[in-house]
């Protein structure tokens, strides 16, 4: 028996209209959630200011790890001269860098993802409209990069950098011309070692989890991100305790932080996010997951010559 158009109408409406529903509910946990998260990280940035190290200053409210206090930490040192920063690689903006400064210092930015559907999730919540952020779908690459900055109107100086694009981020920070940052935060990998200055080799279309099954083989080593930041005249000030993220001040804004070198500041990361190669999480420990990417090409900075893990 066929069912008519107007029978189907009649069946579907009540489960879309649930669905909506739900849909509503969820959205409005999310914001509940979000601002008693804003409350408790108030309280936190407040004692970060009698913090006497990166590492005792870290705490999560929006960041993966413990960046948002990091963040707090040094923008009391630093004191940017101005509130405005551009992250991307920011997925859904759940988890992120600058959304704490945007929500609780009420610093203004940009935020960037290859994703349509990421980007359109942010500009649908109502912290879009509370704050001055835009968002901007766009796979971003060395050669895009400053483009991208200028035609949204982020030129000169800047608060705060972040890079996580799990991929060509050397080579995207080496690029950018358009902005000079107080502050840069930049994901590193910690499996490629303190040694070595060393970065997957550049490829504008490169995808973390398409250039190895591991989801390991992506980014560049700290000592490779070290020179970057001192050819660009930064300091060198630390990494988060998880071994993902490391922080880079401009020299003249560094007021009393100590510039530390990569063999003071490396952390060895814990975290155990890579998979078999049928793409299910293996949970590997330690050089467990280095084994994993032997043999694979990276390139070296400072000879500009291919070599490997």
């Amino acid at each position: 028996m066929k069912v008519t158009k107007k029978i189907r109408q009649f069946l579907l409406e009540p489960l879309q209209a649930q669905l909506h529903q739900v849909q509503v509910q969820l959205r409005q946990a999310k914001e509940d959630n979000a601002a008693t998260k804003l409350v408790m990280g108030a309280a936190l940035a407040k004692l970060v200011k009698q913090a006497n190290s990166m590492k005792e200053a870290e705490f999560k409210i929006f960041s993966q790890f413990g960046d948002d206090g990091i963040i707090q930490y040094l923008i009391n040192y630093v004191k940017p001269r101005v509130d405005t920063f551009v992250e991307f690689g920011v997925e859904d903006y759940e988890e992120a860098n600058t959304r704490f400064l945007l929500m609780n210092d009420n610093w203004k930015g940009l935020i960037i993802d290859g994703s349509s559907t990421f980007i359109d999730h942010i500009k649908s919540s109502s912290f879009y409209w509370r704050y001055s952020l835009k968002a901007v779908t766009s796979f971003v690459t060395a050669e895009n990069i400053n483009q991208l900055l200028v035609s949204n109107g982020i030129v000169g100086q800047i608060g705060l950098l972040s890079i996580d694009i799990d991929g060509n981020d050397y080579w995207v920070w080496k690029a950018i011309t358009a902005v000079e940052a107080d502050i840069v935060v930049i994901e590193y990998n910690s499996l490629f070692g303190a040694e070595r200055a060393i970065s997957v080799p550049y490829k504008p279309d490169f995808m973390r989890e398409e250039a190895h099954y591991s989801y390991l083989y992506f980014g560049a080593s700290l000592p490779a991100l070290y020179a970057l930041a001192i050819e660009k005249g930064y300091a060198f000030v630390g990494c988060n305790q998880a071994g993902n993220n490391a922080y880079f001040v401009k020299k003249e804004k560094l007021n009393g932080l100590s510039a530390l070198s990569v063999e003071e500041g490396y952390v060895y990361s814990r975290f155990r996010e890579n998979r078999n190669q049928e793409g299910v999480m293996s949970f590997l420990d330690g050089a467990e997951r280095s084994a994993l990417l032997k043999g694979l090409p990276v390139i070296n900075i400072e000879t500009n010559k291919e070599e490997y893990l």
